[in-house]
């Protein structure tokens, strides 16, 4: 069985408490990402995401000037780099999340997400369903 350690992206551009909104959009545009950690030091502390700046950004009426943090998520599942790939489908599937953390001892190793799953051929039939169960879902209009 795969670990998280051989398929996951460990190359990761990140933002910290100090960057604001506007930031980290320009960052993901010029990146082409859907999502940026946040970092203390090396410490996750949380991520945002596109739909993050929309919902809780934007549709608030916050300007780009706003502190990361108080649009972020900062409640997060994560991942170990020794977690297996069924493990880590399982948690992405159960908490309907399309990208996943990688920490080992509260730092930000990588980060694993569906496309990383279907650029491999997955045998496990478990990790399989559960990535199929988050695709259906989000793709059904069911918000996350």
């Amino acid at each position: 069985m795969e670990r998280i350690r051989d398929i996951m992206t460990d190359d990761i551009e990140c933002c910290t408490l100090l960057d604001n909104v506007y930031e980290v959009a320009v960052k993901m545009k010029e990146l082409n990402v859907g999502a940026i950690p946040i970092v203390d030091e090396d410490k996750l502390v949380g991520m945002i995401t596109d739909r993050d700046i929309v919902i809780r950004g934007v549709a608030e009426k916050h300007p780009g000037s706003t502190k990361v943090e108080d649009i972020m998520s900062d409640n997060l599942i994560t991942v170990t780099p020794e977690a297996t790939s069924r493990d880590a489908a399982k948690l992405m599937a159960e908490h309907q999340i399309r990208r996943l953390p990688v920490v080992e001892n509260g730092k930000l190793v990588g980060i694993v997400s569906l496309g990383d799953f279907a650029i491999r051929e997955l045998t496990d039939d478990q990790a399989k369903q559960a990535l199929t169960e988050i695709s259906e879902q989000n793709y059904n209009g069911v918000q996350h």
